[in-house]
């Protein structure tokens, strides 16, 4: 029903950065296709839907759309000649359907070093499934085709420590610098921000803070500490443009929350946007509207 006023992304194909399906898109995930003058890059080729939430499992809808993005995500792949796995979350990897990475460049976090047993199990089951694939452990990396470099982060945590485990973060480097951080759910920690900083980035993609957990998974002062190396990351790079999607996108009040990192961004002269927002899609946080999904489309 709503997916006849979803947009495509058909028409921004030959836009240098296309944020394929994230949160705000409406189902998780943080897929990103990037195109330079000498390679096209697919990083995080997946896409997956919250598990209950408000007590509620996901909607039809959400269903929708998540089959609809993940048809998004295969023609980008088909396009890309190099395919990033930051790590093994299903929002991040399709263990289901790997025949779609065949004759790929591949570059996945490193299977068996720093990583969780979940995500080591994880890792062991795609990768046997791969077939006519290049496959390189982009941990702590470089590589560069043409004029076009490609730098990933050493195994940085997921989040504020590492029982989620850990994940690689992409830089990519040619005309102008971009960043995707992957899960470090809001940068709230000092080498997760330092890497950030290191590369300088011109735009960057991340991961906003657990807001919609805040006070029981996500500490207070871990929040203030996502806002504050935010800023940090304004000041101290010559970043332009700053997508916060993801986790933050779950809470239908993720602006309000983020006033303080929308207000420096204003004075630093930054633009602070969903993904949505930066191909001028409407924002459809289906998750995080839920209540409201069975409430007007109660169908099954």
């Amino acid at each position: 029903m709503l997916e006849k006023k979803y947009l495509t992304l058909s028409k921004i194909l030959f836009v240098e950065i296309v944020p394929v399906a994230f949160d705000s898109l409406g189902a998780r995930s943080m897929a990103t296709f990037v195109k330079t003058k000498d390679v096209k890059i697919m990083i995080d080729p997946s896409v997956a839907l919250g598990p209950r939430r408000y007590g509620l499992p996901p909607h039809k809808i959400e269903h929708e759309r998540k089959n609809y993005l993940w048809k998004e995500i295969k023609r980008f792949v088909r396009l890309s000649d190099i395919v990033i796995v930051s790590h093994y979350h299903y929002d991040h990897h399709n263990p289901n359907e790997t025949e779609i990475l065949e004759n790929k460049i591949l570059f996945v976090k490193h299977p068996t070093e720093n990583i969780n047993l979940s995500q080591k199990k994880r890792a062991a089951y795609f990768l046997q499934q791969l077939k006519s694939s290049q496959i390189h452990f982009a941990d702590g990396s470089t590589l560069e085709e043409g004029n076009t470099q490609i730098v990933f982060s050493e195994a940085l945590p997921h989040g504020t420590n590492t029982r989620l485990g850990f994940v690689v973060m992409t830089g990519i480097f040619e005309k102008t610098t971009f960043v995707h951080t992957s899960d470090v759910e809001g940068v709230c920690l000092d080498d997760q921000l330092q890497w950030l900083i290191n590369f300088d980035p011109e735009t960057a993609f991340v991961d906003g803070a657990l807001t919609y957990m805040l006070g029981y998974r996500f500490l207070s002062k871990e929040f203030q500490k996502s806002v504050e190396n935010l800023k940090k990351l304004m000041e101290k790079t010559k970043v332009k443009d700053i997508v916060l999607d993801h986790h933050l996108t779950r809470d239908l009040n993720w602006r309000d929350r983020m006033r303080e990192v929308f207000d420096f961004a204003k004075e630093m002269g930054v633009r602070v946007m969903s993904a949505a927002e930066f191909i001028g899609k409407r924002e459809d946080l289906l998750e995080a509207r839920r209540k409201e999904l069975y409430s007007k489309y109660n169908f099954v």
